[in-house]
């Protein structure tokens, strides 16, 4: 798809340090795990099967990245899968120990975020547009996967775009 090198620019744009991109790999993970835990404690039935509501509500995520791109959102499907099943892991605390982890996971996620824009010196993506949380997770499945030495061809025009004039315009002061 074509909206993939111009969706990996714009958040990639405030993400040009390593130390901050690390940050997000620990980060991201995190606070997603964190938001799936509560939904993960209900299941709805459908056709006679119950299933955690967190897998109905990572669907639409994972179609979405599915059509951004069929390998990157092949490759998250698989994390959002495992997240699901930490999750669902997490349910034995019950009602409470779910909601504590819940939240102190969600707030140290975001902590290393912060702390991560903080040592790249500049503001978080989503400041500028809140729909930039949802390419975090394809950004740094794209980051790895150029990591190792996979799909060149994606990284050359993520590159070329960060380094043209219009990355002037998106990064912050």
């Amino acid at each position: 798809m074509a909206a993939l090198p111009a969706l990996l620019a714009d958040y990639g744009a405030y993400h040009r340090d390593s130390r901050n991109r690390l940050t997000h790999y620990f980060g991201v993970p995190a606070i997603i795990y964190a938001i799936l835990i509560v939904p993960a404690l209900h299941a709805v039935t459908l056709a006679g099967v119950a299933i955690s509501l967190e897998r109905l509500i990572v669907i639409p995520f994972v179609v979405f990245y599915l059509l951004l791109d069929l390998q990157l959102g092949v490759a998250l499907a698989l994390v959002f899968a495992a997240l699901c099943a930490a999750a669902e892991a997490t349910t034995r605390l019950g009602a409470n120990g779910c909601e504590v982890v819940a939240g102190v996971v969600f707030i140290l996620g975001w902590a290393l975020q912060f702390f991560g824009h903080h040592l790249e010196g500049n503001r978080p993506a989503l400041l500028t547009n809140l729909f930039q949380i949802l390419v975090a997770p394809i950004f740094l499945t794209a980051e790895l996967a150029f990591g190792l030495g996979l799909r060149p061809g994606l990284r050359a025009q993520l590159e070329r775009r960060l380094s043209g004039p219009a990355a002037l315009n998106r990064q912050a002061p």
